[in-house]
């Protein structure tokens, strides 16, 4: 079950800002754990989560200067402002090994997905990735982290990608489920066309996390 759940993905809509609390409290709780964090994101983005950090009583300076978490914007994973799905793998695989060596028991990481792809939005790399990371995930048991998919950010052929790729949802952060509707198969490397059943799931995936922001 644990493992199961160690890659998951977060799909809603409404302002992004509204799940830094969720994220926060996470975090709070990764780092608890004795692991490293990584958040990566837009500077806004990245600038409200320390608020919330903040708040919820972490010391996000004494944490960031110990490296035990690490907030970015940065894109160095894209060559000329284009996704490198073999960057952005060896780039997690370093920072996965990184955190062990330094004494951490793994690295919980989650990023926007719109982010992480830069300005081109290249779905076919997109549906490539997120195939190829969870083998990665399968073959590091010390990784564990959230996929953000902003609903009004992707298109529905990304987003019913995400759902299909993903063995867990996140809920909040204290609820993740088994996604009925993962398929572990090298099928997925394409892209998925939305049908009326997965653009369903998806609405009433956004509905309920509404319903646990209120």
């Amino acid at each position: 079950m644990e493992q199961m759940l160690r890659h998951q993905c977060l799909i809603y809509d409404g302002s992004p800002a509204k799940m830094l609390p969720a994220i926060a409290a996470i975090i709070k709780q990764k780092l608890s754990e004795n692991l490293r964090c990584l958040y990566l994101n837009s500077p806004t983005m990245v600038t409200g989560l320390r608020s919330y950090l903040f708040a919820a009583g972490v010391d996000v300076t004494h944490e960031i200067a110990k490296n035990s978490l690490i907030l970015t914007s940065e894109q160095n994973h894209l060559k000329n402002g284009h996704f490198d799905v073999d960057l952005m793998l060896g780039t997690l695989e370093n920072t996965t090994n990184q955190a062990l060596a330094d004494g951490y028991a793994g690295l919980w990481a989650t990023g926007d997905m719109s982010w992480e792809m830069g300005r081109d939005k290249d779905l076919e790399k997109l549906a490539e990735y997120e195939w190829r990371l969870e083998k990665f995930f399968q073959k590091h048991s010390t990784l564990s982290g959230i996929c953000q998919y902003h609903a009004e950010s992707l298109p529905g052929e990304a987003l019913c990608h995400g759902l299909l790729a993903h063995p867990a949802l996140f809920i909040n952060e204290t609820l993740a489920r088994i996604n009925p509707r993962y398929i572990p198969s090298e099928a997925l490397i394409k892209l998925t066309a939305p049908t009326p059943e997965l653009q369903d799931a998806i609405r009433n995936l956004c509905e309920l996390q509404r319903r646990v922001r209120l």
